[in-house]
């Protein structure tokens, strides 16, 4: 809880140095080298390539990424030298500002937004409420920068009014920006996530497959111990199987639907209009309503045409599935309850979660399989954005994962319940969602929009 509170200082001080861009660029590839290596032996496993092409792509990715922090120090560099609480605001702001374009560019990697850091610092959740993710990048990068200013002159001022401020702003956000306590609701319906613990097969190990379907059969009835009970399973949870061509998939589904535990699951969804990666809710009477994966994975679920020759890449998109875009937001109808779901990576976009909760959704699910990255950073990475969506939205999230990370997170963004990496087992709980707007929820455009206009606004002036 106190690395967040320096960790981005280093980068700051960079932008007093010669050739601030080089300096940058070299900071960013450091930063993402060490944050996502389980991208190398993700697509050598799984994507057949050459045990030297992993490393190779990881070290591309790492460049491209970089980039975002050459470019920020380039932009921020003559704003610094400055000096003041302009250029302070104002590096802080820019900083934020190219973190939303990441998260947009090219499709849009989201991933390990600087505000996932501050999960645990009290008021950083609450304010994500009123801001939004970057609204918390935002004061974590001036809490950061008044350090780096500090460290520079060898004065303690503008450390502490840059912390003050983001003290008092957390410490608001604690008082009035989290969920209303309430009781739990007397119709609160039960609900059941499965972790089945299985990890990548191939589809010509037919026995292993069967092995863990049989799993995932006996876990879900014995997840299906009271009347009404919804049964949530993980990402390809039923691979290779899909609903429209396994008839005893259909046979075992039903059978859970007609005992009284309808099930939400994913599939391979088959139409006139393409081929989708689905999720179902099935009960009794059938299928109760589906939603198609919008934003698929680059180069997991889609291979752009100019990609297709690189070694490798097309092995991995057909162990992942190629698919077509969702063309409708879709939310799942569950008794009082309106699931907005989100298919795996899709949860870290923050403004396409906000979608979903202004469309009416009063609880978030998401499913994943991030069984591809092994006991890595990667699961509770991806864990940590789907507690900022809790939190932004003041909506419960239920998160099923194939390995790890399972759980559900409350309202607040908080973990009530948990299954980590290669655990295997049944969480169980009452589910009550909420239906009001928060302001982030409303607006998700606004605190990016501030941003770039304070950033610009400073580098104009700078100059």
């Amino acid at each position: 809880m106190v690395a967040p509170w320096f960790a981005l200082a280093p980068l700051f001080l960079l932008l007093r140095g010669p050739r601030p861009a080089r300096l940058g660029l070299l900071h960013g590839v450091c930063f993402w080298l060490v944050a996502i290596p389980w991208i190398a032996p993700t697509v050598v496993r799984f994507g057949g390539m050459p045990g030297w092409l992993g490393p190779l792509l990881l070290l591309l990715l790492a460049v491209y990424l970089g980039a975002f922090h050459a470019l920020f120090a380039w932009g921020g560099s003559r704003l610094w030298k400055q000096g003041g609480p302009r250029a302070v605001l104002g590096a802080a702001a820019l900083w934020t500002a190219l973190e939303w374009l990441r998260g947009v560019l090219l499709g849009g990697f989201p991933w390990n937004l600087s505000a996932y850091a501050w999960v645990e610092v009290p008021g950083a959740l609450p304010l994500a409420s009123w801001l939004g993710p970057f609204g918390v990048t935002l004061v974590a990068a001036v809490a950061n920068a008044g350090l780096a200013r500090s460290v520079e002159r060898r004065r303690l001022s503008p450390w502490l009014w840059s912390a003050g401020a983001v003290l008092v702003l957390l410490a608001a956000a604690a008082r009035w920006g989290g969920p209303q306590r309430a009781a739990e609701h007397p119709g609160a319906l039960p609900v059941r996530l499965l972790q089945p613990d299985v990890p990548i097969r191939s589809g010509a190990d037919r026995a292993a497959i069967a092995r863990d379907y049989e799993r995932l059969i006996a876990l879900s009835r014995e997840a299906c111990d009271v009347p009404g009970a919804l049964v949530v399973w993980p990402e390809s949870a039923a691979w290779p199987f899909a609903w429209e061509t396994t008839p005893r998939l259909r046979r075992d589904i039903e059978d859970l639907a007609e005992s009284g535990c309808p099930v939400l699951f994913n599939s391979i969804f088959s139409g006139a209009e393409g081929t989708f990666n689905s999720v179902l809710l099935v009960d009794a009477g059938g299928i109760v309503g589906r939603y198609d994966k919008r934003h698929l994975v680059p180069f997991g679920e889609e291979v752009p045409a100019w990609a297709d020759w690189i070694p490798g890449v097309p092995a991995l998109a057909r162990a992942a599935g190629r698919f077509d875009a969702g063309s409708e937001l879709r939310l799942l109808p569950w008794g009082r309850e309106r699931f907005g779901v989100s298919i795996c990576f899709e949860i870290t976009f923050p403004a396409e979660v906000a979608e979903r909760v202004r469309a009416g959704a009063t609880t978030l699910v998401t499913v994943t399989n991030d069984a591809w990255y092994g006991d890595t950073w990667a699961p509770w990475q991806h864990f940590r954005a789907a507690r900022f969506r809790a939190a932004e939205s003041r909506r419960p999230v239920l998160r099923a994962a194939t390995t790890g990370v399972s759980g559900w997170i409350d309202a607040a963004g908080r973990p009530r319940s948990l299954l980590g990496v290669g655990e295997r087992g049944v969480l169980r709980h009452r589910l009550t969602g909420g239906s009001e707007l928060t302001p982030y929820s409303r607006a998700p455009w606004v605190t990016p929009l501030v941003c770039w206009l304070l950033a610009g606004f400073a580098i104009l002036r700078a100059r």
